[in-house]
């Protein structure tokens, strides 16, 4: 090989791997970012789709709990479809599912039609949330803290453009069904840029994830520190979704108007999409995961705390919303961490997400059932303070050997 070559080859593999960086960077985006939007725009248009398919409430909440349920019940599943497919190919084959199924919502004209596409939705998120987690540790591992921040920013970001956009889209369409199809473009959106992860994947990758890394996929139902990040993210999540889904009315119940209220709910969905950012900066300056969860946990029960007694509500949602979004993020960014393969961080996040799910998926109906026995949500309130305390305390039962340097690094 000549000088010259010999000069210019460094430079064309720098360049090709910068390409492949920022190419894997965009398509983690833009997949996350379809996580959460065919949940969150079914809310702002729930009234006429009651009116239109003749649906009671209690089964209309049905159109959110069945995608969560998702979550939890086949998480586990993405990793054994992973094992035979490859992480790349089961992503891209849960945007397909996403895409198709948000599609199909533009002729509902039935509520079993709806019902199916928010089980085939429901099917593509629970297929993909835990091996985006995989995909991290396997292409930018040496970047976690700042790829989980893009991650939790993407997610909290379709939530809330969801929620936010999803009332003026049917008032301007006027038609529900156009307002909910209108998410299938995100979708379209990421598809390319997973078709290109795919052809940029080495052949080795193509075929089989498990032969590239010589082992079977298996989830850690065995190990202590999975059991107590599970735990950890149900409690999260039976927050934050009773807070989803209940958050209006606690506030107006805290003295709120329904003006306030409904912006005190944007703002709880606003303040979690920097929340990831505001993690990997602390970490910087101070870099204990444990400490930080610990900080999280009572940011979230103060912003409880404050809403319990009626008193600073604007201070108390951002507080809780931010305590909320930097727990979200660190409690994705350890199995990342403790964990040594790709395969591995996919298997201990789809167990997590298992447990936490349905765990998560009971607050709203808890929060609620507290709420017709008592005619208030104080209990449910202080439900939620005790369970974010609990989750702090949690914490500190993570300091094993193996994992102490993680924590504490």
């Amino acid at each position: 090989m000549s000088a010259a070559a010999e000069s210019i080859s460094p430079l064309l593999i720098d360049k090709d791997y910068e390409l492949n960086r920022w190419l894997f960077v965009t398509a983690l985006f833009m997949a996350s970012l379809n996580l959460r939007p065919i949940v969150s725009s079914i809310a702002p248009v729930l009234i006429s789709i009651q009116h239109d398919l003749g649906l009671s409430g209690a089964v209309s909440s049905l159109l959110v709990s069945i995608p969560v349920l998702c979550m939890g019940i086949l998480a586990p599943f993405s990793v054994k479809l992973s094992d035979t497919l490859g992480i790349e190919q089961v992503i891209t084959f849960s945007l397909v599912l996403i895409g198709g199924s948000t599609l199909l919502r533009l002729f509902i004209h039935s509520a079993s039609l709806l019902f199916f596409t928010t089980l085939l939705s429901g099917m593509g998120i629970a297929m993909m949330g835990p091996l985006l987690s995989g995909f991290i540790k396997k292409h930018m591992a040496d970047r976690a803290p700042s790829m989980i921040a893009i991650y939790s920013m993407a997610l909290a970001l379709g939530a809330a453009i969801g929620s936010s956009f999803t009332s003026p889209l049917h008032w301007m369409l006027h038609s529900w069904q156009m307002s909910l199809s209108f998410w299938v473009i995100p979708v379209i959106l990421a598809l390319p840029l997973w078709f290109l992860v795919l052809k940029r994947q080495p052949s080795s990758s193509q075929l089989n994830s498990a032969v590239s890394y010589g082992k079977s996929l298996e989830l850690p139902w065995q190990k202590g520190r999975a059991w107590i990040l599970a735990v950890q993210f149900g409690m999260l999540s039976l927050v934050f979704y009773s807070l989803l889904g209940w958050l209006p009315l606690i506030l107006i119940g805290a003295g709120a108007s329904k003006l306030h209220a409904g912006l005190m709910v944007t703002l709880f969905a606003l303040i979690q999409i920097p929340s990831g950012t505001v993690v990997q900066q602390l970490l910087k300056r101070h870099p204990s995961r444990q400490n930080w969860l610990i900080v999280s946990s009572m940011m979230q029960a103060a912003g409880l705390l404050l809403i319990y007694f009626s008193t600073y509500l604007w201070l108390a949602v951002f507080i809780c919303g931010l305590g909320s979004g930097m727990l979200f993020a660190l409690l994705n960014l350890l199995p990342v961490e403790l964990t040594t393969s790709p395969e591995e961080a996919a298997s201990w996040a789809a167990m997590t997400q298992c447990i936490g799910f349905l765990i998560g998926a009971s607050g709203p109906l808890l929060t609620g059932y507290l709420h017709d026995r008592m005619e208030h949500f104080n209990a449910g309130i202080l439900a939620m303070v005790f369970i974010s305390i609990a989750m702090g305390i949690l914490t500190l039962t993570m300091r094993s050997e193996e994992n102490l340097k993680i924590l504490s690094k």
